[in-house]
C-alpha cells in the first residue's frame, strides 16, 4: 500500500494501487454454454429408475447386449428421464460391476403416457415413454371392475397414440359379459383369463414386436399375468383386502422386461397397481377418439358442440334418444359425457393445444 504523510495532515492519502482485488473462489474464467457433442455416445433403452441412477440396455439384440448404470448429465437435471425413453449415454459404458456412465442425451419421443393426481391438476406424471401398446388389465371380480377406471385408461391411451388392448382376469370369480358390454362399440380387443387357465400363447402373440404398457387397479392379477408372461420378472404379487375389496399396492416402480416366445421378442412395461387415474394432463378434444363408435356419429354433429345432455342438436344425443345405439350405446355416451362434465367443470383445462 502506498501512501504519503505530510507535515499539516498524520492521516494517510490513498491512491488506486491501495485497492485490493481478491479473485474468484471459481475462478476467473467465463463459463461457457458450448456442451460438448458427445459424437462417441451409445444409444440404449432405460429398462427402470431407481434414486438417481439408471439401468440402461445397450446394443439390444446384438451378442454385446449389455446393461449399464448410469447417472443423468447436468445438462439434463430439469429433464426427466422415465423407463422407456431411448437415451444417448457416454462414459464407462462397459456394464462392469461398480461403473457408472452418464446420460447426456435423450432420444426424441414417439410416445408419452402420462397421469394427474386428479383431473383438476395440470401437473403431469409421466408414466413410461415410447409404448405403443397397453394392456389394460381388470377382474371380473374380487376387486369388483370399474367402468369409469378403464374408460379413463382409453382416453389416456388413444391421447398418447397407443393403441390399447383389455384383459379381464378371474373369469372363473363372475361371468364378464355385462361388464364388457360397456366396450362393445370399440375396436378393442379383449382376452379373458382365469387362474386356471391364462390365455398366455394368445396374449404373448399380441406382444411380440411391441413395447406394451401394462395398466391396472390393485389387487387385479396384473403382477400374476407379468410373472406368467416373464418367468424371470419376479415381480411381488399381493392379495385382496376381504374387507374393504381393494388390492395392495406391490409394484412399486416402473419396469421394463424382455418377453421371449418362439414367434419373437417383445417387452412387457409393469407399472404399479393405481385406484385412481387423473387426466388433467389431457387435450378435452381427445376424449371422444376414446369412444369410436360415437365418434362416427358425431360428424354430424354442429360445429363446437360438446356433446353434453344439454347440447342443442347433438347427433349422439339425439341417436341414443331415438334408441339406435341400444342399451350399450346409452352406456357409452354416459361413460363419455361423465368424463366431459369433469373437465367442463375444470376452467383451467386444456383444449385445442395438439
Amino acid at each position: 500500500m502506498t501512501w504519503w504523510a505530510t507535515p499539516d495532515d498524520d492521516e494517510p492519502e490513498y491512491d488506486e494501487s491501495s485497492v485490493r482485488v481478491r479473485p474468484g473462489r471459481k475462478g476467473t474464467k467465463p463459463r461457457t454454454k458450448t456442451r460438448p457433442e458427445h459424437g462417441d455416445a451409445l444409444t440404449g433403452r432405460i429398462l427402470s429408475v431407481d434414486r438417481g441412477r439408471y439401468t440402461v440396455m445397450l446394443d439390444e439384440n446384438e451378442p454385446t447386449e449389455r446393461r449399464v448404470t448410469a447417472a443423468r448429465a447436468s445438462e439434463l437435471r430439469k429433464h426427466a428421464v422415465v423407463t422407456g425413453d431411448r437415451v444417448d449415454i457416454v462414459g464407462d459404458t462397459t456394464g462392469a460391476e461398480g461403473s457408472l456412465s452418464r446420460i447426456v442425451r435423450i432420444v426424441p419421443r414417439v410416445t408419452l403416457l402420462r397421469r394427474s393426481a386428479d383431473d383438476t391438476d395440470a401437473v403431469e406424471r409421466v408414466i413410461v415413454a415410447n409404448a405403443d401398446q397397453m394392456l389394460i388389465v381388470v377382474a371380473a371380480a374380487n376387486p369388483e371392475p370399474r367402468i369409469r377406471l378403464v374408460d379413463r385408461y382409453l382416453v389416456a391411451a388413444y391421447d398418447a397414440g397407443v393403441s390399447p388392448i383389455l384383459c379381464i382376469t378371474k373369469t372363473d370369480l363372475a361371468d364378464p359379459a355385462e361388464f364388457l358390454n360397456n366396450f362393445a362399440g370399440l375396436d378393442l380387443p379383449v382376452f379373458q383369463s382365469r387362474d386356471d387357465a391364462m390365455p398366455l400363447d394368445a396374449i404373448s402373440a399380441a406382444l411380440v414386436g411391441h413395447d406394451t404398457v401394462f395398466v391396472g387397479h390393485s389387487g387385479v392379477g396384473k403382477s400374476t399375468l407379468v410373472n406368467a408372461l416373464v418367468p424371470d420378472a419376479h415381480r411381488a404379487v399381493g392379495v385382496v383386502n376381504t374387507v374393504t375389496g381393494r388390492g395392495r399396492h406391490t409394484s412399486s416402480s416402473t419396469i421394463s422386461l424382455r418377453l421371449e416366445t418362439d414367434a419373437g421378442r417383445g417387452w412387457v412395461i409393469d407399472t404399479p397397481g393405481v385406484r385412481s387415474f387423473g387426466l388433467g394432463h389431457i387435450n378435452t378434444d381427445n376424449i371422444l377418439r376414446a369412444f369410436t363408435d360415437l365418434a362416427v356419429i358425431a360428424e354430424k354433429c354442429p360445429r363446437g358442440c360438446t356433446h353434453l345432455p344439454s347440447s342443442p342438436d347433438c347427433a349422439i344425443n339425439e341417436a341414443v334418444a331415438a334408441g339406435t345405439l341400444g342399451d350399450t350405446g346409452k352406456a357409452r355416451l354416459d361413460s363419455l359425457q361423465r368424463l366431459l362434465e369433469t373437465f367442463a367443470a375444470a376452467p383451467s383445462h386444456r383444449q385445442g393445444e395438439n
